[in-house]
């Protein structure tokens, strides 16, 4: 652990217990009710949920949280280049659960000097513009929102990606200022995601059906073919040389 996050955390009334499940390594044990139920004990009103509205992860987190405490709260980065469909999915969720959904944008004139610096869609022509373009629209407002809070969850699984294949259940996260970050789904298949969407009807991104695995900014997702990566369909010009 960071010492930073572990400081951040030393003056927070839980954080003796918190420290003390991160050694342990006792929450990988938990089921996902379990987590999400301690979360709210623990971490109310100062806790917040990450929704990309471009996963079912997240759609399954929304549906758990609303059977627990409805009043648990939601946020989601509007970069400004989603897809319409994700739009579409706000409103349908927010509509469904009676839900406020917080959107959360990047700073305008930070978004403003990009662009005018290096054009609409400078993320294409480099790696270093991608990720700053990241940074502008997605990491920084992330890191002002949670400011304000003690813990947040996501959707992480570890089967995603090779890059998430040692996400725990429960850790700090030095690069949101040390909160704590809680990932009920981490030891979730793609089948148990998808069999809970089936019983539960939980609302999804209906770009899903059109091979969309997951969605992001709508210049940097593209449908993937049958048995391909799933995280393929993002940034795929920087393998693909276009």
């Amino acid at each position: 652990m960071a010492l930073v996050a572990v400081d951040a955390l030393n003056q927070k009334p839980f954080a003796d217990e918190v420290l003390d499940l991160i050694r342990r390594d006792e929450v990988e044990s938990w089921e996902t009710d379990r987590i999400l139920s301690w979360a709210v004990k623990t971490f109310h009103p100062r806790l917040t949920l990450s929704s990309s509205f471009g996963a079912p992860e997240g759609m399954i987190l929304i549906d758990m949280l609303h059977a627990i405490d409805p009043t648990t709260r939601i946020f989601v980065l509007d970069t400004g280049r989603l897809h319409p469909a994700t739009y579409d999915l706000i409103d349908r969720v927010r509509d469904r659960y009676d839900k406020s959904i917080e959107v959360v944008f990047p700073d305008a004139g930070e978004v403003q000097s990009m662009v005018r610096a290096k054009g609409m869609n400078s993320f294409y022509e480099s790696i270093e513009n991608r990720k700053q373009c990241c940074q502008i629209r997605k990491v920084r407002p992330m890191r002002r929102y949670l400011a304000d809070f003690d813990a947040y969850i996501t959707g992480l699984r570890r089967d995603q990606n090779a890059n998430r294949s040692q996400t725990r259940k429960l850790a700090l996260d030095p690069g949101m200022g040390g909160i704590v970050k809680l990932a009920p789904l981490a030891d979730w298949t793609h089948a148990q995601i998808l069999d809970y969407v089936d019983e539960h009807a939980v609302p999804i991104n209906r770009l899903h059906r059109e091979g969309y695995p997951s969605v992001g900014c709508e210049p940097c997702t593209r449908a993937i073919s049958p048995g391909d990566d799933p995280r393929a369909g993002r940034w795929w010009w920087e393998s693909d040389g276009v």
